[in-house]
């Protein structure tokens, strides 16, 4: 197991602030929708029309609070938006009508963008040397506190009363609250100063954007675990249905006890863009695995799938590792924030047309669909070390051009006596 408790103080303030948070987290994505369904009473397919509206909002907020993070210091912005996720996951016990309940869903995931993006310029300046292995610690964090907030989850659900649902709902809230209250002891940073130049550079950079949709598109992988197999399992195989939480578990285990040193061993962004090459093949032979689990005898369905999940795994932890190191190293320092909105709007679009996608491909369509979405994911590995590269040539041009500021100056033709003497009068 890597250290439990990072070397420094404002390190251990971050990662108790993500703990608080992720339990409440947990509270959520194991019982939130059922809230909305059994306790509020809104129809399945209104939540779900809901929920898709508030992942496309929650695009475009990532990347405008992020370059306030870049521009007013990240640690204000990011209390904010902790706040307004608390007020926001609050006011879900007053959302018993379709249009409350969209515009409640939609400020708590915006607010949930808002501050993954906010965070980022402190994970870089406290991170130590290698923030990207932070980040994969915290990663691990996340595991462990929302495993913990599904446990609690289960008492809720097992009641099913709408007090036991309403519970957790406040829960939910106060958890975003606390993990607000304890960045306080985490001291402030100052804006890095940026010379003149575009504002949104993020979006201007190309070879960045291709890297976002490559990520976009494998982030697809976590809706596997979530939403594929457990469909496929209950639908297309004779294995026990007791298996999804048992194939759930293996995957938290895996990421808690190694995704810390599987990102300590991707240290450059050219080891992150190989790692996204294995991550592919990786996705590639799970899927193949799960796909033969249909129609065999259940012990053998049953060891295929545990099988599929460790080796989906490992290409989830290489695929996360390669996002953090390749997302940091290509961001410039002044604009941390305002990049990493930026690459969240791939794992929100994935968020947004993964379960359909999968749905549609690998439960509709069947075996078959396995096999496609295994390998889209192989030739999206194949392709990111040459997106990889072309950014890193981008970022080194960049970085050998003089500020404007200086290129505008050293343009300015020299003033002669003459000049001088006109300007005099």
């Amino acid at each position: 197991m890597p250290q439990l408790v990072p070397a420094t103080g404002p390190q251990r303030v971050i990662a108790a602030s993500n703990f608080v948070y992720t339990v409440g987290s947990g509270l959520y994505l194991t019982a939130g929708v059922l809230y909305f369904t059994q306790a509020a009473r809104i129809p399945v397919s209104q939540v779900g029309l809901g929920l898709a509206i508030a992942g496309f909002v929650s695009l475009a907020v990532g990347i405008t609070v992020g370059h306030l993070a870049d521009r007013h210091g990240a640690r204000g912005v990011y209390v904010s938006t902790l706040v307004i996720q608390a007020l926001a996951t609050a006011s879900f016990v007053l959302a018993e009508s379709f249009w409350p309940f969209v515009l409640a869903v939609s400020a708590a995931t915006g607010a949930k963008a808002a501050g993954l993006a906010a965070r980022s310029p402190l994970i870089r300046r406290y991170g130590g040397d290698r923030p990207q292995e932070f980040r994969g610690y915290l990663r691990a964090v996340s595991n462990v506190g929302i495993s913990l907030g599904a446990m609690l989850a289960g008492w809720a659900v097992q009641i099913g009363t709408q007090s036991a649902y309403q519970l957790l709902v406040i829960g939910n809230a106060v958890s975003f609250a606390a993990a607000a209250a304890v960045l306080i002891y985490l001291p402030p940073i100052k804006p890095v100063p940026v010379a003149g130049g575009p504002r949104w550079i993020a979006l201007r950079d190309h070879p960045y954007l291709l890297i976002t949709a490559l990520d976009g598109i494998m982030a697809i992988q976590f809706k596997v675990l979530t939403v594929a197999i457990p469909l496929w399992l209950v639908a297309a195989t004779t294995a026990p249905p007791w298996l999804i939480s048992g194939t759930m578990l293996a995957n938290t285990l895996l990421v808690i006890a190694l995704q810390v040193r599987v990102s300590r061993n991707i240290d450059s962004a050219i080891a992150g863009a190989h790692a996204y090459r294995r991550s592919g093949v990786a996705f590639l032979v799970s899927c193949s695995v799960i796909s033969l689990s249909a129609g065999v005898a259940t012990w053998i369905a049953v060891v295929l799938l545990l099988t599929a999940v460790v080796v989906h795994t490992v290409g989830e932890l290489w695929h996360s590792a390669a996002g953090f190191e390749v997302s940091f190293a290509l961001a410039p320092e002044h604009a941390t924030g305002q990049y990493l909105g930026v690459f969240g709007l791939g794992a929100g679009l994935a968020e947004a047309v993964g379960p359909t996608l999968l749905i549609s491909l690998c439960i509709t369509w069947g075996r078959p669909g396995w096999y496609v979405v295994g390998a889209m994911f192989a030739l999206t590995g194949l392709v990111a070390p040459f997106a990889v590269r072309w950014a890193q040539r981008s970022q080194h041009e960049r970085e050998a051009q003089p500020p404007r500021r200086e290129q505008a100056l050293a343009a300015e033709p020299e003033a002669t006596p003459h000049a001088a003497s006109d300007q005099g009068r």
